[in-house]
């Protein structure tokens, strides 16, 4: 390959890169971004207290792990295989729930985490549902496994 060949596949490749950030910069804000491209506690939790995981309708999944201490959430991570704009639902939505009583979490809302983001496009408010219904079907699935422990003690 001559050099001339090489440097403008380089510079065709750094157009591209510029344009998609510009596009980014105009559709999301730049806590969407920040949390996109560095999520925060993205992985599993082992030995966690809850755990929920939900597909969306648009294909994407996730999965959320809490670990608590006494009423409250003491961690809390999530794995997806989502965009950018569920990726930085996830990560805000554990930032929300650290410290958090169970009680309070059941009442977060999709608009809470948008609010959060600092808003999102239409295009990608079902993210945001995502995240939020994962957390309720993590909720669901302690509530049930509650009951079942208090069943088997009675």
């Amino acid at each position: 390959m001559n050099p001339d060949e090489s440097t403008d596949f380089d510079r065709l490749v750094r157009e591209l890169q510029q344009e998609i950030a510009r596009r980014e910069q105009e559709l999301y804000s730049e806590t969407v971004l920040r949390e996109a491209r560095n999520p925060q506690n993205m992985g599993s939790l082992p030995d966690a207290d809850l755990y929920g995981a939900v597909r969306g309708w648009c294909g994407d999944s996730m999965e959320i792990y809490m670990r608590l201490n006494g009423g409250a959430i003491e961690e809390v991570s999530f794995t997806t295989d989502g965009c950018g704009a569920t990726l930085a639902c996830g990560s805000m939505l554990t930032q929300m729930l650290t410290g958090m009583t169970l009680a309070d979490a059941e009442w977060v809302l999709p608009e809470d985490l948008v609010q959060a983001l600092d808003g999102l496009p239409e295009e990608n408010m079902h993210c945001a549902g995502l995240a939020v219904s994962t957390l309720h079907n993590a909720l669901f699935n302690w509530h049930v496994a509650e009951m079942e422990q208090q069943g088997e003690e009675d």
